[in-house]
Formats: structure tokens, C-alpha cells, sequence
């Protein structure tokens, strides 16, 4: 076996640490192992300072599962990054092109790049990474490679993708001190759009939606080229802590009752259109108690949280002049894009088509839309002879990407 040609994905979330490996035959790619165990040291997608050490522990716990499954070391992994203090801002810089006869060197576009870092940023925050827009030199708009085309003034509009220092230090900590290099650190709705996401709907203009437990994520195609992105401290475990409060009963009933009994639009059965289903009571037991409550019951706590996310998504889609305006429609993802009825209440809130994301490309891998993350996290090592971007400013879906970063361990 070419261990040259095998690619780990870490997904490291708020309720559990997923590892994915995969290799690629012959420009295909197939899962050869798979490891989920129960993730604790996170709130809201963030490790926190003081569950490090504990973080590792299970990273290693996954890490060793995949490794016995197929039977090879693994050293480095392509991990992703979370929570709310992830965001993007647009940016430009100009500057004079330096050579004589006018053309354009790889030093004048390393230039104008690091110009367009010069902002202000929050305290404590760092640029991530410079995802390029277009470039414009002179008058002429609409430029996507302008090495050795020729121009007086050359400038980039980009948006800067930025966190919180400290979030990006304890992710990274974690993974090292588990002694496993990092070949990339990918921010995870980027990682779940490289999974989920085609070529036509990144053309077209598509929001992509992932739903965590504690966050929310969404990125925004458009031409090609990622336009948007923005992260809400609100997922699928707070519908859970509803339940539980609305029904009085703890957090682990609540969720398995969202699971077995859980949609966001009420519809009686059409067997029972005779009589009023509205108040038929559905019975949990318990060791210590009895939960009685109806289906009516269970939408009035769920719905109202769904349609709080879904406002969150509209005003960003509104503040960036999208609002409606997206032919690729909508494209629901991650763990809570499991829960019934939401494509439905997602497509009446935004006004726009909405499908259920899966990951494709690679051969094996189940039909579940919470693999999104740490699938597009294993195709970003994926070395394809295409050379596409997973951030989406060069055409088509990621094969060959953009390193953001390459740690190893010191």
C-alpha cells in the first residue's frame, strides 16, 4: 500500500472527534477506515485552555482506532478549525508595479497581497488566510491571474479570514501534543463546501449551511469564488436543551426523543385525518418516570429554535445582498441537517430551494450529512492533478489546494 497516497481528516467537534482515512487510487478516492468517539473539552466549537491535555487524550483515542482498523501509522492529519470567532472582512491594497517594461512579477503579486493585510483587526486576532477575490490592474476589473500581464497599478480585492488567536493556538496544541503533525488547518465549513459543494452550485450562487451542536456555519459561493462566510454560537444542541426544559426531563431523554420524534413542521397522518392526531400523546419511559406529550407539543419547542438559526442565516444573506438571490439555493449539512421537516421549513423561511448536502467523491463513505466536516477535511490532502482551490477562487471542486498552514511538531 503507498502510504504516499493515504490522507487522515480530523474533525474535532463539541460532541464527538471524528477520523477519516482515505486514499486515492488512481484519481479515486475510498475510505479505509473510520473512527468516532464521544469529544469533551469543547463549548461552542472551541477548546478550551483547560481540556487541552484532555482533548489530546481522545484525539489519540480516535487516531489509534483508525490506525488498528487499517493497519497503518498515521503521523499527520488535516484537522479542522471552529467556533464564532472565525470570520471574514473584504479587503484591498494597491500597489506600483515594479518592473521597468511593466510586467507583472510573482514579487508584485506577493506584494499587493501582504498590502491588503494592512487593517485594523479586534484585539487578539490574526489573519488566517487571504482569499483572493479578483485583482485589477489599471482600469481593467475582473482579473484572476495577473502574473506577467502588464499594467502600471496593480490591486487586489481579497477577504481576509480571520480568529482569535487563542483558538487557533489550543486546536493546534491539542493535535501536536498527541504527536501528530498537521498538514493543514482548515476552518469547517470550508472543509464541509469541499465536501459537499459542486462546481455548478459554487458557479451558480449557493449558500451552504452546516448545523453543529453549539454552532452554525455558513459559506457563500458565487462565480466560483467563496463571497461570504460567518459562524453563529447556536447548533442542534440547544434544540436538545429545549426538549429537555419543555418536557422537564435531562438532556440525554431529550435527545433521543429529538431523534425518534423530532420534525420542525407539524402534519397530521394521513391515516388519521379523521380524528384530530393534534393531541395523540406519545409515551416515554423512563427507570424513574413517565413523559407524556404530542407531536404539537414537540414542534412548538423545536420550530421556534430552527427558524431562530434560520433568521441568523437570512440577515447575513441580506447584509451581503443575497437575500433570495441565490439560484443554487440552499444546501443543509452537518448533524442537524438530520432532523425532519428542516429542508422544508428552511425552504419556506429563505426563499429558496433547499437539498440535504452529502459528501461525494469518495467511495465508501456512508450517505450522512454529519461526515460533511471531516470529509472535505481528508480530500484537502487529496493531491489530484486538477489544480483547484478549496476556497473557490479557481474553478471547479478542491482537489489540489491552497495551503493555509503546515505544522509539525517541534
Amino acid at each position: 500500500m503507498n502510504k504516499s497516497n493515504i490522507v487522515t481528516g480530523l474533525d474535532i467537534g463539541t460532541n464527538s472527534i471524528k477520523c477519516l482515512v482515505i486514499q486515492n487510487k488512481q484519481n479515486e478516492c475510498e475510505v479505509l477506515a473510520y473512527s468516532e468517539i464521544p469529544s469533551f473539552g469543547l463549548r461552542k466549537g472551541i477548546v478550551e485552555d483547560k481540556n487541552i491535555d484532555q482533548v489530546s487524550k481522545n484525539i489519540q483515542l480516535a487516531i489509534n482506532e483508525v490506525e488498528r482498523e487499517c493497519n497503518q501509522k498515521i503521523n499527520s492529519v488535516y484537522v479542522n478549525i471552529g467556533g464564532s470567532r472565525i470570520y471574514v472582512t473584504p479587503s484591498d491594497g494597491i500597489i506600483s508595479v515594479s518592473r521597468a517594461d511593466q510586467r507583472i512579477s510573482k514579487e508584485d503579486v506577493d506584494r499587493v497581497i501582504q498590502a491588503t493585510k494592512a487593517v485594523n483587526l479586534p484585539g487578539n486576532y490574526e489573519v488566517l488566510d487571504v482569499i483572493e477575490r479578483e485583482f485589477v490592474i489599471d482600469d481593467q476589473r475582473g482579473i484572476k491571474q495577473p502574473l506577467d500581464l502588464t499594467g502600471v497599478r496593480l490591486e487586489a480585492k481579497v477577504l481576509l479570514l480571520c480568529i482569535f488567536s487563542r483558538d487557533f493556538l489550543n486546536v493546534t496544541q491539542s493535535v501536536l501534543n498527541s504527536k501528530i503533525q498537521i498538514g493543514d488547518v482548515i476552518p469547517s465549513p470550508l472543509a464541509a463546501a469541499n465536501a459537499v459543494l459542486t462546481p455548478q452550485q459554487k458557479e451558480l450562487g449557493t449558500v451552504l449551511i452546516d448545523l453543529g451542536a453549539e454552532t452554525t456555519s455558513l459559506v457563500v459561493f458565487e462565480e466560483g469564488d467563496l463571497i461570504h462566510l460567518a459562524i453563529f454560537p447556536i447548533g442542534s444542541s440547544h434544540i436538545t436543551n429545549d426538549i429537555a426544559i419543555g418536557l422537564k426531563t435531562e438532556v440525554s431523554i431529550a435527545e433521543e426523543i429529538k431523534k425518534q420524534h423530532g420534525t420542525c413542521i407539524f402534519e397530521k397522518d394521513k391515516k388519521e385525518l379523521i380524528k384530530d392526531s393534534t393531541h395523540r400523546k406519545i409515551e416515554i419511559f423512563d427507570k424513574s418516570e413517565q413523559l407524556l406529550f404530542t407531536k404539537k407539543d414537540l414542534v412548538d419547542i423545536i420550530e421556534p429554535r430552527v427558524s431562530e438559526i434560520l433568521d441568523l442565516v437570512q440577515k447575513e444573506l441580506k447584509k451581503i445582498g443575497k437575500h433570495k438571490m441565490l439560484p443554487g439555493g440552499v444546501i443543509l449539512t452537518g448533524g442537524g441537517a438530520k432532523l425532519p421537516k428542516i429542508k422544508e421549513l428552511t425552504k419556506k423561511t429563505l426563499e429558496l430551494n433547499c437539498e440535504i448536502g452529502y459528501p461525494k467523491n469518495i467511495v465508501g463513505i456512508q450517505k450522512d450529512s454529519s461526515l460533511a466536516t471531516v470529509a472535505g477535511l481528508a480530500l484537502e490532502g487529496v493531491d489530484f492533478d486538477k489544480e483547484v482551490s478549496i476556497l473557490g477562487f479557481t474553478r471547479g471542486w478542491g482537489l489540489k489546494i491552497k495551503k493555509i498552514f503546515r505544522i509539525f511538531i517541534p
